[in-house]
């Protein structure tokens, strides 16, 4: 049965600077071009997008549970809205 030198078998290998060069070279063109993909697209708008005021969505939540807020029509609007915003 071989040995096991548990020390060895953990060393860090050096890395090439040559591979270092090329992955930086490679993040940079994805950076570069990454606003020309959708995906990239969908990031810059989901980015510009203002964050969750929870108050607001704790009250609503409320108004839900106690039948005052009208869920079928304002999920109407906003389905409009959303689509309206995705087609310009």
């Amino acid at each position: 049965m071989p040995s096991f030198d548990s020390k060895s078998r953990f060393k860090s290998q050096p890395v090439s600077e040559n591979l270092v060069a090329e992955q930086d070279l490679l993040m940079e063109q994805i950076l570069e071009n990454i606003n020309n993909t959708p995906i990239g697209q969908v990031l810059k708008k989901i980015a510009t997008l203002p964050e969750v005021r929870k108050e607001k969505v704790l009250d609503l939540r409320q108004q839900l549970i106690k039948g005052n807020y009208s869920l079928n029509e304002r999920l109407d609007i906003a389905l409009d809205r959303v689509l309206e915003d995705l087609t310009t």
